[in-house]
């Protein structure tokens, strides 16, 4: 059976699934494009409708994946972990210090298909995630670990949990029925997770969050 491969992140708030306007012949839209678009819609208003408050911790939602879910920590001297930390090290950064990267942190990409400027450019992305990575964590403090829940002989989930600026990271892959079983534990888990009735009134990146992941 074939294998199928998924990652959803949630880093504190992706918004919901949005419209995709696809134009036919003389820019209008499809009518088919049209229909999905307004089942979507349809199905976010729903969704919203149901979202009630009932939130837990991080720390909680490590416990209970624990205890339900036989989840396990990955070591931290893992080669997986290390490059994932290193990759949201450097994500957190940019997104809540971007003055901690100076100069690396507005790279803007060059015109055209110049091999050598493209070359340059991803050299200093590179050179950007290593300046990351080299921050002290008491300049920029970040508690990241990896849970592993086993699916299959092949099959299995990974939750990353950032406990410091709440990051809540899952990856699964499995064959076709697998998938379709560890797409409802994802949405179970953030499900845990939940939101607070604060979160609901504002709209914030946690309940932006959970709506994305209930619309997907």
């Amino acid at each position: 059976m074939d294998k199928v491969a998924s990652s959803v992140s949630i880093i504190g708030g992706a918004d919901g699934p949005t419209s995709i306007f696809i134009a036919g012949k003389g820019g209008k839209v499809k009518l088919t494009t049209r229909i999905q678009n307004n089942f979507r819609k349809i199905k976010r208003s729903r969704i919203k409708k149901r979202i009630t408050a009932n939130p837990h911790s991080l720390e909680e939602v490590v416990e209970w994946l624990k205890r339900e879910h036989s989840a396990v920590e990955v070591s931290k001297q893992s080669h997986d972990y290390l490059e994932q930390k290193q990759s949201l090290k450097a994500f957190l950064i940019m997104r809540h210090r971007p003055d901690l990267l100076g100069e690396l942190m507005n790279l803007e990409p060059p015109d055209g298909e110049d091999v050598e400027a493209l070359k340059a450019f991803c050299e200093k992305i590179q050179e950007r995630c290593d300046r990351a990575a080299e921050i002290a964590d008491d300049i920029f403090p970040i508690d990241f670990h990896i849970y592993e829940i086993k699916w299959a002989e092949n099959d299995c989930m990974r939750i990353g949990v950032e406990t410091v600026w709440q990051v809540l990271d899952v990856s699964f892959s499995g064959d076709k029925k697998t998938m379709k079983q560890l797409r409802k534990l994802f949405k179970k888990i953030y499900l845990y997770y939940g939101v607070t009735a604060e979160d609901i009134k504002n709209e914030t990146e946690r309940y932006k969050s959970l709506l994305g992941v209930l619309c997907s």
